[in-house]
């Protein structure tokens, strides 16, 4: 046992230089895989928000003006929101810096003859990678001219001003209907 550990510790040591020079790169695609997995739950957990609001929306919101004014658009509205956001994470600063979230906004439903329209909005941050800022939008997008829009919007989304996410939902009104009679039965 003894010798084993003579030999062991009297053993040079490999260099290290490959391990050194590859380390900031693997932290930079660590970086990156969690910039984008904290994305997909971003959007996930708009999804779930997103049928809650609805559902909440279709089954506790009003026909009536009268009450479409006075509690609608106010309390019910600052309600769900407030749950929304709760979910989402934005009153929790760790899930808020690690999700990259600035606000969530729930505005008020829009309301035709069928269905309410209800949409959650989701602002996030810029991702904070400047090792892919370091050039200009336009010579960045230079040679995608094809898809200069959507260049020059990745490129915000990354460097510059962050992304607004929107969820619609389409939830019916409810409405109660009046019972059904044949006529001739009565």
């Amino acid at each position: 046992m003894t010798a084993l550990l003579r030999r062991l510790a009297n053993r040079r040591g490999q260099a290290t230089t490959e391990v050194v020079l590859m380390f900031p790169i693997f932290m930079i695609i660590l970086f990156a895989i969690a910039k984008i997995f904290a994305l997909l739950v971003v959007v996930q957990k708009m999804e779930i928000a997103s049928y809650y609001a609805a559902r909440r929306w279709q089954l506790e919101s009003h026909r009536n003006s009268q009450y479409e004014s006075s509690f609608d658009n106010t309390s019910l509205r600052l309600d769900i929101q407030d749950k929304i956001q709760q979910y989402i994470g934005v009153n929790n600063a760790q899930v808020k810096k690690f999700l990259g979230l600035k606000s969530v906004n729930f505005p008020i439903p829009v309301r035709t003859q069928v269905w309410n329209i209800v949409t959650i909005q989701v602002t996030v941050s810029p991702s904070g990678l400047q090792l892919f800022c370091k050039y200009p939008v336009n010579t960045v997008c230079a040679s995608y001219a094809s898809q200069g829009a959507a260049c020059a919007n990745g490129y915000n989304f990354i460097c510059s001003s962050g992304k607004t996410f929107e969820v619609t939902k389409y939830v019916p009104n409810r409405d109660r209907p009046i019972q059904f009679e044949l006529p001739g039965l009565q």
